[in-house]
């Protein structure tokens, strides 16, 4: 690293971390953005008269379908749209590609800020606006780490963090609006904040994209003299020389004659590989579950706080700050694969082994640490107990940190990287595919299931506990539990309290469901 380029490669990546932290992905804070359209009227038509009389959780079904429905859609852009933003920023370089999301920002805030419980219907259109622009950031950003070298996974995955950590900006709103800061005096600042994006897209962005490895003397911003198209040849030189290092570095990595040239042209022979379909049935039913759960926390806190909205404003900030650090966590995951692949090839090394396959053996603790965190994450949360919640954020955050930095770890080592860029806007379209499950899921707990926590998580438990001895697994410890909190949330609303630890030996202790649906042990 060239010791004059330090400072301005060091304030790229302090304003590239602020950026991601304060805009990227604040749709994730939606719980505290709803607490604040709710108590600004939006679509308070779709109540029942008597629940706006009662002011209480009854009767909020059809607002809270409503607000549902809006983060399904966003959150599906969220995600269908990387492969898109990916082209984009692959064929129009850097600049365009900031341009466009600093455009699709700034119109998505100011709509905010204008809107009201009469035009409401906005947030249709302004959420997903929202979305876009800010992936457009966070892909536009994670180039970065190609500055740092050796560093550079873990700078991508403190990024990925700092996505996860933005959205406490909602709730930095919510607060602000408990104070008297109205919504439009907020969301008018974040719109204001859209000349410090263009500032740094001139100033310390490049043109076109920063290469992997970095060729010599390399600059960008607007203190480099090179054009866009000396940049270019700069990262032709720098693929020129990954290639090189890819192919002829290990004998036993060295490819035979048109090997190179068929690898180029198979990317659908990976797409359709059963590596591939696993991992996207793995990323995609834990993202399901998370979407789920963000979309739907707030009318689970005032069904668990019987509309008392005090407790559900309390655990709305809870939830908001745990998001906060994300950023954290994000990194952890990253030290503890590269740390894991050092180890890994270094044992090829000396074996003779391939390095590509101890590489991908890095992958696997952390895979099944992540699957691991989202299963307490969702038996927690699926316990209802309103103190519990705070054990579900914390596990909630955690795994979502680890979920993205492992999906984007594990197609790096998985697949060549030529085809890094398609396979992940891929995976990522296609499990936004699978979240659109998450409205008609929604609309199925608050009609026919009541409402009931258990069946948000009994398909996560089914797609995780499903295996080849699915007999062997129902008479372990695991099929008494979720028979137990089946039970449990059957027999709440009547006499008997499961919660409160004491065995009902008294006939009036027992409920008419306590005699018929407890499992015998």
């Amino acid at each position: 690293m060239q010791g004059q380029s330090l400072p301005l490669r060091v304030a790229t990546l302090l304003t590239g971390l602020l950026e991601c932290l304060g805009f990227a992905g604040v749709l994730f804070g939606w719980a505290s953005l709803v607490f604040v359209f709710k108590t600004e009227h939006f679509f308070e038509e779709l109540r029942e008269p008597n629940a706006r009389l009662m002011g209480n959780a009854t009767g909020l079904d059809a607002q809270d379908e409503r607000f549902s429905l809006i983060f399904t859609l966003a959150s599906f852009m969220n995600n269908f749209m990387t492969f898109p933003a990916g082209y984009i920023f692959d064929r129009f370089k850097t600049t365009v590609a900031r341009l466009i999301a600093i455009f699709l920002y700034t119109s998505a805030t100011l709509t905010i800020a204008f809107i009201s419980a009469d035009s409401a219907v906005l947030l249709f259109l302004a959420m997903p606006m929202l979305t876009v622009g800010g992936i457009l950031f966070l892909i536009t950003n994670l180039q970065i780490g190609n500055l740092f070298g050796k560093h550079r996974s873990t700078i991508i995955t403190m990024y990925n963090g700092a996505f996860d950590s933005s959205s406490a900006v909602f709730l930095i709103i919510k607060l602000l609006y408990e104070q008297g800061i109205s919504l439009r005096a907020s969301f008018i600042f974040i719109s204001v904040c859209s000349a410090w994006h263009v500032g740094r897209t001139f100033l310390l962005m490049p043109r076109g994209h920063i290469p992997y490895p970095l060729p010599p003397n390399y600059s960008y911003g607007l203190c480099s003299g090179d054009g866009p198209r000396e940049e270019e040849k700069k990262t032709a030189e720098s693929q020129k020389l990954e290639l090189s290092e890819k192919f002829l570095s290990p004998k036993e990595e060295i490819p035979r004659p048109g090997q190179q040239q068929q690898e180029a042209r198979s990317l659908w022979s990976y797409v359709f590989s059963r590596r591939f379909a696993w991992h996207l049935v793995w990323l995609s039913v834990i993202q399901l579950w998370h979407y789920l759960f963000i979309g739907t926390l707030n009318s689970l806190l005032s069904n668990l706080a019987s509309g008392d909205r005090v407790l559900v404003s309390t655990y709305t900030n809870a939830f908001a700050i745990t998001q906060f650090f994300g950023v954290l966590c994000a990194p952890w995951n990253g030290l503890l694969m590269d740390r894991l692949k050092c180890k890994y090839q270094e044992e090829a090394r000396r074996t003779g082994s391939s390095a590509s396959a101890a590489a991908l053996r890095s992958t696997v603790p952390s895979l099944v640490l992540t699957s691991v965190l989202c299963l307490g994450f969702a038996l927690c949360a699926s316990i209802p107990v309103l103190p519990l919640q705070y054990a579900t954020f914390t596990l909630q955050v955690i795994n979502r940190s680890f979920l993205y930095g492992g999906n984007a770890a594990f197609l790096t080592l998985a697949f060549p990287s030529e085809h890094f860029g398609k396979l992940f806007g891929l995976v990522m379209a296609l499990s936004a595919v699978v979240s659109l499950l998450q409205f008609p899921i929604f609309t199925l707990i608050k009609g026919p299931l009541q409402s009931d926590p258990f069946y948000d998580f009994a398909p996560y438990l089914a797609q995780n506990g499903g295996s080849r001895n699915t007999e062997c697994k129902r008479e372990t410890g695991t099929s008494l539990v979720v028979q137990w909190l089946k039970s449990t949330c059957q027999c709440r609303g009547h006499g008997f309290d499961p919660w409160s630890g004491k065995i009902p030996h008294a006939v009036e202790q027992l409920s008419p469901c306590a005699t018929t649906t407890e499992p015998a042990l």
